[in-house]
């Protein structure tokens, strides 16, 4: 099975997410979306797949700082930019089973997505 997790190795949730994998012999590749970025063709994928509102993470310090007008004009149309300029806005975990998106973290979830 594939399985590839996206995020930033210092947060909490992604902390509970790799404990979780580790604890249930999950095997995954981590890619840090802070130093590697993420590829436009997977990002526009999870976008297509799970929808920009979801993908969004506008509860981070990196949304905050956008102007009024920025956080106005976020769209399907503008989501994909944004979030490749600005990863750390892509809600965390984001977890790539396969060619199914996941985003976040609980252990029911998870139990369901590797059952």
């Amino acid at each position: 099975m594939n399985v590839v997790m996206y995020g930033i190795p210092n947060c909490d949730t992604i902390k509970k997410a790799k404990t979780w994998l580790a604890d249930h012999n999950v095997e995954f590749e981590f890619h840090d979306y802070r130093k590697q970025g993420v590829p436009q063709d997977t990002l526009q994928h999870a976008l297509n797949t799970l929808g920009w509102e979801t993908l969004l993470n506008k509860r981070g310090t990196t949304y905050k700082q956008l102007s009024e007008e920025q956080k106005a004009s976020v769209s399907a149309d503008t989501a994909l930019a944004l979030l490749t300029e600005h990863p750390a806005m892509i809600k965390r975990p984001l977890l790539l089973v396969e060619q199914d998106f996941h985003v976040g973290f609980k252990a029911p979830q998870y139990e369901e997505i590797f059952a």
